[in-house]
């Protein structure tokens, strides 16, 4: 079976390249002849053009814009070939090569390098010929491909269709919901980054104090927090601030207690009671269905006789005025 490529033959494909080849180059050599006449015009100067600034006459602009409408060619388009034209001496132009090329190539400001790199054709993947592709030429010269093939390549050409924010956001959101991609993603994530993306995230206090608590709730992070300083005394400070909350929370539901006056020392303790109840009624709920090891339980276990013990020393010190714990007993709170 004969392979045809649109509607025609390969055979007759063939035939059709090779005709519209012939084409280009000669469309190429107009274009560089209408780019010779332009500077014949008006050459490249230090200024754009040929005459000084103090001649009368039409300005470089003007006399180019004049001579591109009189020939039926848009300004810009004949700045253009003027240009090509002045970055490749007769003598370096390539007739296998087309003017578009020549035109990317054009931006590279080494003249030798330019010359040079001109004749070294890369070899095209789908032919195996070597013959010069826009893409090819743009990848020389640093600049985005149409058709990008590296991952590098078709980073940057998202970038260019993310440029705004909200559009940003939204593919960045659709891409973070393929496990794969959040996964890989926040491995190549450095630790700052991650921090800055959580902070944009909790901005909301509620959403801020859900998620500190949530955090907390593991042990190791819970540790390196209470390394730092700041974050140590403001935990303290909003325990201490919680401890008189719940104990104006007391004397407000006891009126027998808005009647009697009572040492700080005594609110204190009311309030740390009171805390350490509302505490463990918000953790312990949340402990259905996890698992924990045998180090885990004894750990739980040892605090659990320490604070037995702190309840016992609080009440025999209300009910005896005796605080000097025993020797046992102070190792245990110390946590020995």
């Amino acid at each position: 079976m004969v392979a045809t490529i649109g509607q025609v033959t390969q055979q007759r494909y063939d035939e059709l390249v090779a005709q519209s080849r012939d084409l280009v180059r000669e469309h190429g050599r107009i274009q560089f002849k209408l780019g010779d006449n332009a500077l014949e015009i008006e050459p490249m100067g230090r200024h754009g053009g040929s005459q000084p600034l103090q001649m009368p006459g039409l300005g470089v602009t003007e006399a180019l814009r004049m001579f591109a409408e009189d020939i039926g060619v848009a300004p810009d388009t004949m700045k253009n070939w003027r240009w090509v034209a002045s970055r490749w001496p007769v003598d370096q132009r390539r007739d296998d090569v087309p003017f578009h090329i020549h035109r990317l190539l054009a931006s590279i400001a080494d003249a030798d390098q330019r010359f040079a790199l001109i004749g070294e054709p890369p070899v095209l993947a789908r032919t195996g010929e070597r013959r010069w592709s826009e893409d090819e030429a743009k990848r020389r010269v640093g600049w985005q491909v149409t058709r990008p093939e590296t991952v590098q390549e078709k980073v940057l050409a998202v970038h260019a269709l993310v440029d705004d924010d909200e559009v940003a956001t939204r593919v960045a959101t659709d891409l973070l919901r393929r496990p794969k991609v959040a996964f890989k993603a926040a491995g190549e994530t450095t630790v700052q980054e991650k921090v800055g993306a959580v902070h944009e995230l909790v901005r909301d206090d509620e959403v801020a104090s859900q998620i500190a608590t949530d955090l907390l709730r593991r042990p190791e992070v819970a540790a390196r927090a209470m390394t730092d300083t700041t974050a140590r005394h403001l935990v303290n400070r909003a325990q201490a601030d919680q401890a008189r909350q719940g104990t104006e929370l007391i004397r407000q539901r006891t009126p027998a207690l808005q009647h009697i006056e009572h040492t700080g020392e005594f609110l204190d303790l009311v309030g740390a009671c009171a805390q350490f109840v509302a505490s463990a009624g918000r953790i312990v709920p949340g402990l259905r269905g996890q698992n924990y090891t045998e180090d885990e339980k004894a750990t739980v276990q040892r605090n659990l006789a320490r604070v037995r013990a702190a309840a016992d020393w609080i009440e025999g010190a209300v009910a005896t005025g005796q605080i000097t714990p025993e020797e046992g007993l102070a190792r245990l709170l110390a946590g020995e």
